[in-house]
């Protein structure tokens, strides 16, 4: 490769960091000379639904230290704003490279998107060559005994642990090759205001940003991690590692991720590198499987007939719902563009089995809402929540949200932080506050259907209408199954 490039462009997209990064270590190995490039890309931006969205301020801020990261080590980034599928091949001829480097993506339009990158390229006789940097393990590389893609969780952890070894997860190291970095162009990072949006509360939220704030965010977890099997379930202790959206821009490289948990001998490394785990299988099910971006992975689940009630899905969106771990979570994800993971399960739960709404309008609103945010993973969630995808439980699995609530929020430190109005409900209520009688509510200051909604349906009745939906679309997919054999 290293005699056929002499100028290569490096495409930067969701791995916003300049450290044992693929695609740029493989860019500086082949050439002589590379330039470094990020898109703010219109196709994505313009799909946005709010104008206040704290991953565009997230990315800036991100695109801004890698620059001078890049610069730092003799190089640069040209920032662009526009169409992604255009620009990169117009600066590829500018600068008259021979190719366009970058890495993998997984998901279905910006697998569209590179398809036609690549073909503007070739039409100029250049070529787009891209990297596995996102995931340990990617595509075919995890397969059963059989040759065939996992679609159970468990067996494929464990084929994964089987394979994973010092090879997989080195560093590409590229601080020895930096005099191979060409200069910017020039080019300055755009305002948000520039691209049509505007500042968010991110700042107010202080969440450590780019490169640096997920090193430093890294370093507090590693000294906590013996303690994350025990503490991540609950949501107002400092459990999780809250890098998740450092990875899903790619501010930290999961290699360095998945070989720092390998080398720890505790219970807490071991599940947090689970966690890791479910994020390449979920990767691997979308690129095997991308129908689950718009419909069930089990077909048997996709007739559910969902009431789909517009003013019960309101209630859960904007924190109505009479639960007060539901409310807690989904203000906490309205404020934040956090939630919890435990909580991620518990309201996603709710919403299909007991409001009977269909996943894929909670889907839609995380993706609209979450920092986090990334398709594979959302889905694969949602469809896990849902009892529509990869998991081999059945789909009576469904979560009580007051005994949840009990058990992980027992004293209610986190509904009464994102819930004041029940501060002075005490414990024994605060998970099921209607149960307070009048006097305790007055005593309390909160009237049930005044002060804090009653709740929107009763668990039990409605877990019941969920099992006779879930059935019934279990019965005519089997009807259907025999009618076509």
């Amino acid at each position: 490769m290293a005699d056929a490039i002499d100028r290569a462009l490096v495409w930067f997209r969701r791995d916003l960091r300049a450290e044992d990064h693929a695609a740029l270590y493989h860019a500086l190995r082949d050439a002589r000379a590379v330039w470094c490039v990020f898109v703010f890309d219109t196709e994505i931006l313009d799909a946005l639904r709010s104008r206040a969205d704290r991953r565009v301020e997230f990315i800036r801020h991100a695109v801004l230290e890698l620059q001078a990261a890049l610069e730092a080590l003799g190089g640069g980034l040209t920032v662009l704003h526009g169409r992604a599928r255009e620009l990169v091949p117009k600066l590829a001829g500018e600068l008259g490279v021979d190719a366009v480097y970058a890495n993998h993506d997984y998901e279905p339009l910006a697998i569209a998107r590179d398809a036609g990158v690549e073909h503007r390229l070739a039409e100029a006789g250049r070529r787009l060559l891209t990297f596995k940097d996102q995931c340990i393990f990617e595509k075919d590389e995890v397969l059963t005994q059989a040759g065939r893609p996992f679609t159970v969780f468990t067996p494929y952890k464990n084929a994964w642990l089987a394979k994973v070894d010092d090879f997989f997860v080195k560093s590409y190291p590229i601080a020895d090759r930096r005099s191979r970095f060409a200069p910017n162009a020039g080019r300055t990072v755009p305002t948000l205001a520039e691209m049509g949006f505007e500042a968010t509360n991110l700042a107010a939220l202080k969440l450590p940003l780019g490169a640096s704030g997920a090193r430093a965010l890294f370093r507090e977890f590693v000294g906590r991690i013996d303690a994350y099997a025990d503490r991540r379930d609950y949501p107002a202790v400092r459990g999780p590692s809250y890098l998740s959206v450092h990875l899903r821009f790619g501010t930290v490289s999961i290699r360095e991720l998945a070989r720092t948990a390998l080398g720890i001998e505790s219970a807490g490394a071991r599940t947090w590198l689970s966690e890791l785990v479910w994020r390449d299988f979920y990767f691997q099910i979308l690129w095997h499987h991308p129908h689950v971006v718009e419909r069930s992975f089990k077909a048997e689940y996709e007739g559910v007939a969902f009431p789909n009630r517009e003013d019960h899905f309101a209630a859960w969106c904007d924190a109505r719902t009479g639960y007060p771990l539901v409310d807690a979570a989904m203000r906490q994800i309205n404020a934040s563009g956090y939630m919890h993971n435990r909580l991620r399960m518990v309201v996603a739960s709710f919403l299909v089995k007991d409001l009977h709404v269909d996943w894929r309008w909670g889907e839609k609103y995380f993706a609209d809402q979450l920092n986090d945010f990334d398709l594979a993973a959302n889905n694969g969630g949602w469809q896990w929540a849902a009892s529509t995808g990869c998991d081999a439980q059945p789909y009576f699995r469904i979560f009580n949200p007051v005994t949840q609530s009990e058990k992980f929020d027992p004293d209610g430190r986190f509904i009464r932080l994102y819930l004041p109005e029940l501060g002075r409900v005490p414990d024994r209520y605060v998970h099921a506050p209607w149960t307070m009688p009048p006097l305790e509510q007055e005593a309390a200051g909160v009237l049930i259907g005044r002060d804090y909604p009653a709740p929107i349906v009763d668990h039990a009745v409605a877990r019941t209408v969920a099992l006779e939906l879930y059935a019934a679309a279990s019965g005519r997919h089997s009807r259907g199954a025999e009618r076509i054999g």
